[in-house]
């Protein structure tokens, strides 16, 4: 269970994106700008904050029809005008935005490259020729 302040910093942190912000504005705070953001990912790294937001997110969703479909659908009629229309920076911000939906833009790690096998024959000094 949520205590106030910590419900109001999920409601804000939705609603505002930003969870400096949303702490600031939350504990009424005038705190140096890190010692904010350092309490604001705290609070966010604790389970039933970030539970809680969740919820309200997946309830805004619920209440305004908002799929993972309809934004990628929204944001590919956006890039497709801006690329017709010649504006590079609108379809660039519109692919990217797909990209980020669909975590595209965290890159691909690279895999570790195998080590070459190495095989290794013991030979008995005594007996040479044994294999």
């Amino acid at each position: 269970m949520l205590n106030p302040k910590q419900e109001k910093f999920c409601q804000l942190y939705v609603e505002l994106g930003n969870a400096s912000e949303a702490y600031r504005r939350a504990y009424n705070s005038s705190a140096k700008q890190e010692s904010v953001a350092v309490n604001a990912s705290k609070l966010l790294s604790e389970t039933n904050v970030s539970l809680r937001v969740e919820e309200i997110r997946e309830a805004l969703k619920a209440n305004h029809g908002i799929t993972l479909k309809n934004i990628l659908d929204e944001l590919e009629e956006a890039r497709k005008l801006a690329h017709s229309t010649g504006t590079a920076s609108a379809a660039v911000a519109a692919s990217m935005g797909k990209a980020k939906l669909l975590g595209f833009d965290k890159g691909e790690k690279e895999k570790p490259k195998e080590s070459p096998s190495i095989t290794i024959n013991i030979v008995d000094a005594k007996k040479p020729d044994a294999s």
